[in-house]
């Protein structure tokens, strides 16, 4: 009977909510670190009720160690999910882009988005982790979207190398071990306009004007030989690949969403992508620049570059008049890290976007990075427990910024146990508590 409440409940709030007229929104984007093994065991902790998640959690809490490894695991993934549920509850966006939310591979199989939503989303949470009390106002996503990803879909070509065709993670056109690893999705109140979204998985790196085929510079690392067959100067990719080898390594998508407010109907264009960190190279500087290249997408894509084309093989880039907000794990900080910090500053710094919100009074900041974050310029804009600036959720300048934030308490300030409790895991912080990034949010008067 609880669960038919809730379901009711949620439909309930589905029409209420789409149907309100709104003046202002909250946006945010949140990488949830919800990667698992398989896409299957996502599910499973997702379709997990309540009342199964209380019977494990309290087992954890009251003698973890007796758990068999199985029921254990499955308890720590439980309260990882319940407390990235408070931390959505605690800021309650209008719209939201997960980041790590695995899926099929397609997109299609929205079964772990809908398991997150009536199964965790749906019921109060606590700003107080395993401690509980302290319990949030359920939060309702009646629009939810997942896409296509390009990591561990096989390219069927030896893209690292290593003299195997078709193996994963190394061959897939995005690193992954099983197609859908890393993907992303949309939580959001308001409908999408479905007819005019886009999506760049299948855009080939190559075709972007400013991209060159990646050189084998690390000549001399007795840690990272050069492959048989290749030399000091060579190209990574045979010119055959080049031309195949796709930039996104997910998706890069343009989701316009329809905000009704009091003055009439407001396309917002949601530009969503996660572009690989530029690290863990050996030979070359793939990574590094495939990261460029992916954040450069979007600056010739909001210049209205007319070579872009997506995946019906409509050409052209976003309309100069369109209101935009630029959403994800981007993987690039403009003052640290080991990305071309050129190429997100130019980003972040374009004509067309919100200046207050990317550099200005606006850019969004929490006591917790502060506290945490060593040897950076601007630590209390870091989002990440690695220390770098890399979520973003900025609007164009057609957007007035009211307010914005980094979700991430200080010690002693209400939901810290969110992001540490030693009592959690291996490491009682990052993703055994909850993630290794934090919600970056922006709330916008769209007059």
């Amino acid at each position: 009977m609880k669960e038919l409440q809730i379901v009711l409940l949620f439909m309930l709030s589905s029409v209420g909510l789409t149907g309100c007229l709104n003046e202002k929104i909250t946006v945010a984007a949140f990488n949830l670190s919800f990667d698992r093994a398989t896409f299957k065991q996502l599910q499973n902790e997702m379709a997990t009720s309540r009342s199964d998640q209380d019977v494990l959690v309290e087992a954890y809490l009251e003698d973890k160690d007796a758990m068999n490894d199985e029921d254990k695991t499955k308890a720590e993934k439980i309260i990882q999910i319940r407390n990235v549920a408070a931390i959505i509850q605690q800021n309650r966006p209008d719209v939201l882009m997960t980041g790590e939310f695995n899926n099929h591979g397609t997109g299609d199989d929205l079964s772990a988005l809908h398991g997150f939503q009536e199964n965790y989303l749906s019921y109060s949470q606590s700003l107080n982790s395993i401690d509980g009390g302290d319990e949030l106002k359920p939060i309702y996503f009646p629009v939810v979207k997942s896409f296509s990803t390009n990591t561990g879909l096989n390219s069927g070509l030896d893209l690292d190398n290593n003299g195997t065709v078709g193996r994963l993670p190394g061959d897939a056109w995005g690193f992954g071990f099983y197609h859908g690893q890393y993907a992303f999705a949309v939580m959001s109140k308001f409908e999408i306009k479905k007819n005019k979204v886009r999506t760049f998985q299948t855009f080939k790196w190559s075709h972007l004007p400013t991209a060159s085929n990646p050189v084998i510079t690390n000549c001399d690392d007795e840690n990272n030989p050069i492959p048989d067959g290749f030399a000091c100067g060579d190209n990574w990719y045979s010119d055959e690949e080049w031309e195949q080898v796709r930039l996104s390594s997910k998706n890069h998508v343009d989701l316009p969403i329809v905000i009704p407010t009091p003055y009439g109907k407001e396309v917002v264009h949601l530009l969503l992508s996660h572009p690989t960190p530029p690290v863990f190279d050996t030979v070359t500087q793939n990574n590094k620049l495939r990261n460029r290249d992916e954040i450069q997408f979007w600056i010739d894509y909001i210049n209205g570059e007319k070579f872009i084309y997506d995946d019906r093989g409509k050409k052209g880039g976003l309309k100069k008049n369109a209101h935009f907000v630029v959403m994800g794990d981007l993987n690039a900080d403009p003052k640290a890290g080991d990305g071309f910090r050129e190429t997100i500053a130019g980003l972040i710094e374009h004509p067309r976007v919100n200046q207050d919100a990317t550099v200005g009074e606006f850019v969004p900041t929490s006591t917790g990075a502060a506290e945490e974050a060593n040897d950076v310029l601007y630590p209390e804009r870091v989002t990440s427990t690695f220390g770098l600036r890399v979520d973003y959720a900025f609007p164009s300048s057609s957007l007035k910024v009211e307010d914005s934030g980094v979700y991430w308490p200080a010690t002693g300030e209400p939901g810290r146990l969110l992001m540490n409790d030693e009592r959690i895991g291996r490491f009682g912080n990052g993703k055994d508590v909850s993630s290794d990034h934090r919600m970056v949010w922006y709330t916008l008067d769209l007059y």
